[in-house]
């Protein structure tokens, strides 16, 4: 069976040289002469492999030598309530940028533990926009921190960049992470689901800053009972990521990811790529009255572009034919409908090529 273009939201497309690893390494890893998910997590063998993953995603992005790396499980949806249990109290403040599905589901999970507030929403107009830079958001002077989601996989669009706030920053990097250079020093919080750049699902990278680390510290001795010992950040950084045992397979995988994306040359180059690809989609969108565009300009992403056509009678043909020309999961989220390309890191650029020759033929058959 060929291998066709995979526009997936997520789990997404994964690099080629990456699958082969996996492949070559679950019969027999390296010299440990048993296969990768067989060995112990434990082994010098698996240690190899996650000092190698967290020195490589230092490595690419500049992550500061006194904050803590770990990968955990639960995904990005365990870090909305996991990220305001360690960083705040009942009674302190997180305040949110609310801009898609996922933010709001944050806000919610916040809402579990802390005064969780929204200082902004595009909620009213269906998440069409973000924040733009010098936009002024309602901080309180008392929040312990911001929360924003960069990428809004559902909706199409991505902040410019990091909200310029007085207050620390969590950010849900899920699915633009190592798609462009970021500042990691200007956070407080960094998590990351896996499966949109970095590799399968079942492993969220999380990078926390001293003070995050001194927050879950004093959020433990506050607890009657102290913390839930695997929604503890200050313990899943002092076990190095081994408190249990942790995804063996997606390490692996995350860290060969990791490695490709240094041998490509690094997030310098996939954000210069990554920028060039969504302008050639958007270009032809915003070219003939055919197609709507559902990302307002400056607010849409480079990472999951979002559109319509004219006619929606015609999306399910669309999404159809897309399918049958080898073009895959082209169709929108289900709580937005539409249609979707998601173009993260691993897709190839012959992908893109494909979807925009595709646009133009199915215009001219249906317009």
């Amino acid at each position: 069976m060929a291998r066709l273009h995979n526009f997936s939201a997520g789990p997404a497309v994964l690099p080629v040289p990456v699958i082969d690893a996996l492949r070559e390494a679950l019969p027999e890893f390296g010299q440990a002469r048993a296969g990768l998910m067989e060995i112990s997590h434990r082994s010098k063998d698996f240690q190899a492999v996650i000092d190698a993953a967290e020195a490589r995603l230092r490595s690419l992005l500049g992550i500061p030598k006194d904050y803590a790396v770990v990968f955990l499980q639960g995904g990005a949806s365990m870090q909305f309530y996991m990220s305001a249990l360690n960083i705040a109290g009942p009674t302190d403040g997180i305040d949110y940028i609310e801009t898609g599905t996922w933010s709001s589901k944050a806000i919610k999970e916040g809402a579990r533990v802390c005064d969780a507030r929204v200082v902004w929403s595009s909620k009213a107009t269906r998440f069409d926009r973000v924040p733009q830079p010098g936009e002024a958001l309602a901080v309180r002077d008392s929040a312990v921190a911001l929360h924003y989601t960069s990428n809004n996989t559902v909706a199409g669009t991505q902040l410019q960049a990091a909200p310029d706030v007085a207050v620390p920053l969590i950010g849900d990097l899920s699915s633009d992470i190592g798609s462009r250079a970021i500042d990691v020093g200007r956070h407080a919080v960094i998590y990351a689901g896996a499966q949109k750049n970095l590799g399968p699902s079942g492993v969220t990278a999380v990078i926390l800053s001293p003070w995050a680390i001194e927050r879950s510290k004093a959020a433990d001795a506050a607890r009657p009972g102290g913390l839930p010992s695997m929604l503890n950040y200050a313990l899943m950084a002092a076990k190095g990521s081994m408190f249990n045992t942790p995804n063996t397979l997606g390490i692996f995988a995350l860290e060969r990811v990791l490695a490709w994306m240094q041998d490509r040359g690094g997030v310098a180059f996939f954000e210069q790529r990554n920028k060039a690809r969504a302008d050639a989609l958007y270009a032809v969108l915003d070219g003939s009255p055919f197609w709507t565009p559902r990302a307002l300009p400056g607010s849409r992403s480079m990472m999951n572009v979002t559109w319509g056509i004219h006619d929606p009678a015609l999306e399910p043909i669309f999404v159809r034919e897309s399918d049958a020309a080898g073009l895959l999961a082209l169709k929108g989220h289900r709580s937005m409908g539409g249609l979707r390309a998601s173009l993260y890191n691993a897709l190839p650029d012959a992908a893109v090529e494909a979807l925009v020759d595709f646009l133009g033929v199915f215009e001219a058959r249906h317009g």
